[in-house]
């Protein structure tokens, strides 16, 4: 079996048909996206472009302080990313730098020790890029969550305090909801996994001419691994978010004006 695939630039100018269907779509029931499905394709086709001759310099240069540093430039993007997401969050960039920094490097830290992977750049860079971008999503919505709930809930939040509860326990509930917010996708999905539909992982193996045990495997081990890095990034992002929204008085700050 072929062990490649070789993609030419026309087949990606003909996929293009399937985009015009998206634009078309939005046009006809007035749904306003046709700018931005212009701007996220062109966006796409550029970093993606980008990204490959960065990744083919790290492939070819086989150091690990490269593979270090692309992680870091993602967390650093995904960060902000996410903040714009979380805007009800009070200075949500820390914590969401420090909880997709944790998850990457403890994830990988740990694949690697149990001998999952090797250390070298063609797996830590795609598991990497996996990573931190499953983590992005899970602690954007998780904050998002955090934000409305306190923002709604602060007469409730208020009023427990007011009865003696520290920050700690008046939000405890409002945490809660926010993490499993931010981790019910990924689970949900886990959960469907070959019977509503293939991971990309797996299609791309398989496309590829892999065996398709070694395809189920590989997705088996990245879908595991993607588990404990959501859990891990939506933990201590909310862990370290919610503490912005009180005082050290332990009162609830009054919301910033909009």
């Amino acid at each position: 079996m072929s062990t490649g695939i070789d993609v030419s630039l026309g087949q990606v100018a003909a996929a293009l048909a399937l985009v015009a269907i998206a634009i078309a779509v939005s046009f006809w029931q007035r749904a306003d996206l046709e700018g931005d499905i212009g701007i996220a394709v062109v966006r796409s086709f550029i970093q993606l472009t980008a990204i490959g001759f960065v990744i083919q310099v790290i492939f070819d240069e086989d150091r690990i302080v490269f593979v270090i540093a692309l992680i870091a430039v993602m967390v650093g993007f995904g960060a902000l990313t996410a903040r714009h997401r979380a805007s009800k969050v009070p200075d949500a960039f820390w914590p969401l730098a420090v909880a997709l920094g944790v998850a990457a490097t403890a994830t990988l830290g740990l694949v690697v020790a149990l001998g999952v992977f090797e250390p070298e750049p063609r797996f830590l860079v795609p598991v990497g890029g996996m990573v931190v971008g499953n983590s992005m999503t899970a602690s954007a919505v998780a904050l998002n969550r955090l934000g409305d709930d306190v923002h709604d809930s602060a007469r409730r939040i208020e009023a427990t305090l007011a009865l003696g509860a520290t920050a700690t326990q008046a939000a405890a509930p409002i945490v809660r909801r926010s993490l499993r917010s931010g981790m019910i996708t990924l689970v949900d999905s886990t959960k469907t996994t070959g019977l509503i539909f293939f991971p990309g992982t797996m299609v791309g193996m398989l496309l590829a001419g892999a065996d398709p045990e070694d395809a189920v495997r590989l997705q088996l081990i990245l879908l595991y691994t993607l588990l404990g890095s959501v859990a891990l990034a939506g933990l201590i992002s909310i862990g370290l978010a919610y503490r912005n929204f009180f005082t050290s008085d332990h009162q609830l700050r009054e919301p910033p004006e909009p």
